[in-house]
C-alpha cells in the first residue's frame, strides 16, 4: 500500500524553538474562576509544565520560557531525528498532560505547537521578542480588566485599547492610580526554566579528600532581567552558551 504519511518525513535542523500556545484558555480562566488579569496559581502550573518538559519529557530542551499561556522551548539537539510532526505532537501532548495535573486534573486542556528555525544569535533575538510580547500582554491585560471593572464588556474594551501605544496605556492606568511597573516580575517579564550547573562539596572515602562535583539542576527564574539591557543580554548569552542541554 502506498505510504500516504506525506508529512511524517519533514525534518528540522537544530537549533530550533518549539512554541506552544494554550488553546481557548480564555474559557479555562472562566471555568476555573481564575483571578484576572493574572492568576499566580495558573502561572505556577505553567512553570510546572515547563519544568516537566525540561526534566522529564525525554525531549531534553535546553530551556523553556513562559508567559501567559505560551511556552517556548529551545533545542540545540533534536529528538526523533528532527521529525517535526513527532516533536510538535509529543511536546504539545506532554505539556497538556503536565499542565492538567498541575491544575488538579479536573479540566481538559490542549496546546498547539510550531517549530521555528533558529541560530544561536537569533535565539537571543527570539527571547527578546517574546519578553517584549510578555510586557505588551501584561499592560493590555491590566488595561482591559480596568475597563471591564468599570462596566465595559470585554469586546468593547479590546476595541478601545486597539492601536494604543504603551505610553498611552501606562497613562491610562496612572490616571487610575496604578503603576504597572510595580507588578510582579513574572507578569511583566515571564519566567525562564533551564538547567543550571551547581557545585556540591563531597567526601571521597578512598582518597580521604574533600571533592567538589558539578551537578545539573532544573531551575525556574521568575526574577528575570530585561533582555534588552546589557545585563539581560549577558544573562541570555550565559544561559544559551552553557551547553547543558
Amino acid at each position: 500500500m502506498e505510504n500516504r504519511e506525506i508529512f511524517s518525513t519533514i525534518t528540522a535542523i537544530a537549533p530550533v524553538f518549539v512554541r506552544l500556545d494554550g488553546r481557548a484558555f480564555h474559557r479555562l480562566t472562566d471555568t476555573l474562576g481564575l483571578e484576572k488579569p493574572f492568576d499566580e496559581f495558573f502561572h505556577k502550573a505553567m512553570v510546572t509544565a515547563c519544568t516537566s518538559l525540561v526534566s522529564d519529557s525525554g525531549l531534553n530542551p535546553d530551556l523553556a520560557y513562559t508567559f501567559s499561556d505560551e511556552i517556548s522551548l529551545y533545542f540545540t539537539k533534536l529528538p526523533f531525528s528532527g521529525r517535526v510532526e513527532k516533536i510538535d505532537s509529543v511536546a504539545a501532548s506532554f505539556a497538556a498532560s503536565s499542565f492538567t495535573l498541575a491544575l488538579g486534573g479536573t479540566t481538559l486542556v490542549a496546546f498547539d505547537a510550531r517549530v521555528i528555525p533558529a541560530t544561536p544569535e537569533y535565539a537571543i533575538e527570539y527571547l527578546v521578542n517574546r519578553q517584549n510580547e510578555a510586557w505588551r500582554n501584561h499592560i493590555n491585560a491590566y488595561c482591559q480588566q480596568a475597563l471591564i471593572e468599570e462596566g465595559m464588556d470585554a469586546k468593547k474594551a479590546a476595541e478601545q485599547l486597539k492601536g494604543l501605544q504603551s505610553k498611552d496605556l501606562h497613562e491610562m492606568m496612572h490616571i487610575r492610580g496604578f503603576n504597572l511597573a510595580t507588578t510582579p516580575a513574572w507578569q511583566r517579564r515571564g519566567t525562564l526554566v533551564y538547567k543550571k550547573l551547581t557545585e556540591k562539596e563531597g567526601f571521597n572515602p578512598i582518597t580521604k579528600e574533600t571533592v567538589v562535583a558539578e551537578r545539573s539542576a532544573v531551575t525556574a527564574e521568575p526574577e528575570l532581567p530585561l533582555f534588552t539591557t546589557p545585563d539581560g543580554q549577558a544573562f541570555l548569552r550565559k544561559i544559551l552558551g552553557s551547553g547543558q542541554g
